[in-house]
């Protein structure tokens, strides 16, 4: 039977941070902060003092993005691979979206990600936070600023692919070894992600919050990555990472979402 990783309590605000109309609500009237850092940390981190992990952690994203509703975002790890010290767990935070609590990455423990890249929505200019929890417990963040705004709200692009269902998968194994051994793959869902932001242009009404919630992808029997996400993540969901390769011979992959629909499948493991 394969581990499934615990995921924190705190993890299922995820969910009702999506409906984004209590917190819209809820911040017109109260004053505006000029930074809602502080307070977006205390409430995620239970107060929990954030360091800074400058050198533990970049967060790669463009300064003016060119579409608000399809942002890209690389995470990096900079701790060297036989640092005594792991990141555990990477909670990337939009302090101005809606649903500020974007997602929450952890790599497995033998899986060697070093980098992990996706496309997420932002709603107003905001800093991003990546905040790494460390083994100790320490938690340490970095951050990066985005001029966009829009995308939480932007409709939904057209999908010429329609007759795909919903929640089918696409795995890309690259070819190419990293120096350090590691190769990249990149996970593809087809999901809309719908915010509950957006609006049908033909009946003028809101279309439901709908969005994939969590996410694991298993090398063999090992966990490469398991993740906890909402409506801050664009529509089909690209997940793009390295992994240390343990000769298995097939990947797997499990997708909840907010609907509580399941989607599974498998690829078989690329040949060297």
């Amino acid at each position: 039977m394969r581990h499934r990783p615990h995921l924190s309590r705190r993890s299922m605000m995820l969910a009702a941070l999506a409906l984004g109309g209590a917190a819209r609500t809820a911040r017109a009237q109260a004053p505006v902060e000029a930074d809602p850092w502080p307070s977006l940390s205390g409430q995620i981190f239970d107060d929990h003092p954030v360091g800074d992990g400058g050198r533990v952690l970049s967060l790669e994203a463009p300064y003016r993005a060119e579409d608000a509703a399809t942002v890209p975002i690389t995470l990096h790890n900079l701790l060297a691979p036989d640092a005594a010290q792991r990141i555990q767990q990477i909670t990337l935070v939009i302090d101005g979206n809606p649903s500020p609590l974007a997602a929450r990455f952890s790599p497995g423990p033998q899986s060697g990600i070093r980098t992990l890249s996706t496309r997420v929505r932002i709603d107003s200019y905001t800093n991003i936070h990546a905040v790494a929890a460390m083994g100790d417990g320490s938690l340490l963040a970095t951050t990066s600023f985005i001029k966009a705004a829009g995308g939480c709200s932007a409709p939904a692009a057209k999908q010429e692919t329609s007759e795909i269902p919903i929640g089918t998968m696409r795995f890309r194994q690259f070819p190419q070894e990293q120096p350090d051994g590691l190769k990249q793959a990149q996970l593809m869902i087809r999901h809309p992600n719908y915010s509950g932001m957006q609006m049908d242009q033909l009946t003028r009404l809101y279309v439901p919050a709908h969005f994939v919630s969590s996410v694991q992808v298993w090398q063999g029997g090992d966990l490469l990555l398991a993740l906890e996400s909402g409506i801050s993540i664009s529509e089909n969901p690209e997940y793009r990472f390295d992994y240390r390769p343990n000769g298995a011979a097939d990947f797997h992959a499990e997708v909840h979402d907010s609907r509580g629909q399941v989607f599974k499948q498998s690829w078989p493991a690329a040949r060297a």
